[in-house]
């Protein structure tokens, strides 16, 4: 089903999405494939906001199972999304976007404190915001940053990107049956524990009625067809009450 461009949109990718088959840090292919998604999507007039992890570096909550202190751990994550979040921004500039950075922390030699107003005058320019740090806070996951920063720039809807191509009523990797919801409301994913995002995230969404669109960010394409409106994929999570049948 063939829709209308977003405006606006903030992508949330997963630190692990960069690995691609790799075991740990960052594979150059995945990366350049995500790059060209988001500039062919940015150029088409689409305005670009992107939040991303850290857990193919440092998993703060990781760590702090582990006896570290959780507020050192969580500062640690907090550094390695500002790594993936340089790497973005090389692999945006290497493919002809213009791209900002910016941090949640103050790190002014390499990238931008994150100031709301001036963020959107960059999407306004046309260009990608890649938002590093998640919220500069410990005991907050990069989902709640995602969550927050869609929210403040007046985004469209919040891409979240996964592995699997949308929730599912199983795990599909270990019951071949599982199916595959086409729409779920906010209070379905929180009251039956859908591992889609943090129980904050998924609040702040449904207070601010802000839809979510989860999908496989895995499968060259998919991107950038949702940001297009191109294809109707994944499973789309808002406030809406009429339910969707399960593909």
């Amino acid at each position: 089903m063939k829709g209308e461009p977003y405006r606006r949109a903030l992508v949330k990718i997963s630190g692990e999405a960069l690995m691609g088959q790799s075991d740990y840090g960052i594979n150059p292919d995945t990366l350049a494939r995500i790059a060209e998604e988001l500039r062919d999507a940015s150029r088409a007039g689409v305005q670009l906001g992107v939040v991303i992890g850290g857990g193919n570096i440092v998993r703060g909550a990781g760590l702090a199972r582990s006896g570290m202190d959780r507020v050192s751990a969580d500062h640690m994550g907090m550094l390695a999304t500002v790594i993936n979040a340089l790497a973005l921004q090389d692999a945006l500039e290497r493919c002809g976007c213009l791209v900002r950075v910016m941090s949640a922390i103050r790190i002014n030699e390499v990238c931008e404190d994150y100031i709301r107003r001036r963020a959107v005058r960059h999407l306004e320019k046309g260009r990608v915001v890649v938002f590093a740090a998640g919220t500069g806070n410990p005991f907050f996951t990069t989902d709640s940053a995602a969550s927050l920063r869609a929210i403040e720039i007046n985004a469209e809807v919040l891409l979240k990107a996964t592995k699997v191509d949308g929730v599912y009523t199983d795990d599909p990797v270990l019951h071949k049956d599982a199916r595959r919801y086409a729409h779920l409301t906010y209070d379905e994913v929180i009251n039956q524990r859908f591992a889609v995002m943090d129980a904050t995230a998924v609040i702040l969404c449904r207070d601010y009625n802000l839809p979510m669109r989860v999908f496989n960010i895995g499968q060259p394409g998919a991107l950038l067809e949702l940001l297009l409106g191109e294809r109707d994929i994944g499973t789309v999570v808002d406030n809406n009450m009429a339910r969707r049948e399960i593909i």
